[in-house]
């Protein structure tokens, strides 16, 4: 193992490279999420299967699969395995009114559908220091970040 490797640092190369400005940094752009509530994706070809999963899966809130047998399922989609084919891929959902985990291949997946509300839409540290402004120039004393209650 070098030691660079295990964590030695040159500090004359350290020295040499300019330092970031902090208040750049604070005002550097965020990630950007997608509206996605209340979408109902094409899953027309594999990638379009593949990508609408993607997003399921970074979604915050319910989703509702309806198998290609008719049969719905609305819940929390916790893990994705992709295979090769879809035949080797699953999402894996916790129902909405069960403890059960369920599988269901994404080959088995006829639509899908971003039914429940997006818990942390609106959440971003922007849209909450906008409210402590509005808040402190209101007079407002012991602003404090409170969770919301999820339902």
């Amino acid at each position: 193992m070098t030691g660079k490797e295990s964590g030695h640092i040159d500090h004359e190369a350290a020295q040499a490279v300019p330092h970031a400005n902090p208040d750049a940094l604070e005002v550097a752009p965020g990630t950007i999420h997608e509206k996605l509530e209340g979408w109902i994706p094409p899953l027309a070809s594999e990638e379009e299967i593949r990508a609408a999963l993607e997003k399921a899966f970074d979604y915050r809130g319910d989703v509702t699969l309806t198998r290609k047998d008719g049969s719905k399922i609305e819940g929390y989609l916790f893990d994705r395995r992709t295979g090769a084919t879809l035949g080797d891929s699953v999402v894996r959902l916790y129902p909405k009114n069960s403890n059960e985990k369920l599988s269901v291949c994404y080959a088995d997946i006829a639509a899908l559908a971003f039914t429940g509300r997006d818990t942390a839409a609106g959440k971003s540290w922007e849209a909450w220091m906008k409210k402590y402004a509005e808040k402190k120039a209101a007079g407002e004393k012991n602003i404090a970040l409170h969770p919301e209650p999820l339902e």
